[in-house]
């Protein structure tokens, strides 16, 4: 099947591939993945493959969007991952995002999570979309008030305990 990709002035969106299975292994074992967002048993390519193929592909096949590699036009290189999920027991669509150390405070994270916002609405058709975070982290909490997100209030997901800060915006 054929899937949306975007692109922004410095930045190509397209879909996680299997291809991608280094660089997934390599984002999702970062200190700040495991902190903010948690240990997801990733510690090889073969992880990172079964997690491409059972957490990433089923939900793009089913709803057309999911995660997105952020690549950098200029040179190729794999960035980050910036998504629209469908996230168990969490009504509606979140928006996520994460990148490599070295492509923080560059303006990546907005650039690609504001191309993917438009998306959500203009491509996709929804009429919200919410995101999570701890607390904690406030250099997210600033890019999702930067994106004009409103906080709601707190949650916790009923597959963790850990309580969590809910934003949302609307059409």
């Amino acid at each position: 099947m054929n899937y949306t990709t975007f692109n922004t002035e410095r930045l190509h969106l397209r879909p996680a591939t299997l291809n991608d299975a280094s660089f997934i292994l390599e984002l999702l074992n970062m200190p700040k993945w495991i902190q903010y967002i948690g240990d997801r048993n990733v510690h090889s390519i073969t992880d990172a493959e079964n997690y491409i193929k059972e957490r990433m592909m089923p939900q793009l096949e089913r709803l057309g969007y999911g995660n997105y590699t952020v690549v950098r036009k200029e040179d190729g290189a794999l960035m980050g991952c910036c998504g629209l999920y469908n996230r168990e027991g969490l009504e509606g669509v979140d928006i996520g995002f994460s990148f490599l150390p070295q492509y923080e405070k560059k303006g990546y994270a907005y650039e690609a999570s504001r191309c993917l916002l438009d998306g959500a609405f203009a491509k996709f058709d929804l009429d919200r979309v919410g995101a999570i975070t701890l607390e904690e982290n406030t250099s997210s909490r600033r890019l999702l008030e930067k994106l004009e997100l409103k906080f709601v209030k707190m949650i916790t997901l009923e597959t963790d305990d850990t309580e969590l800060m809910y934003y949302e915006i609307t059409r």
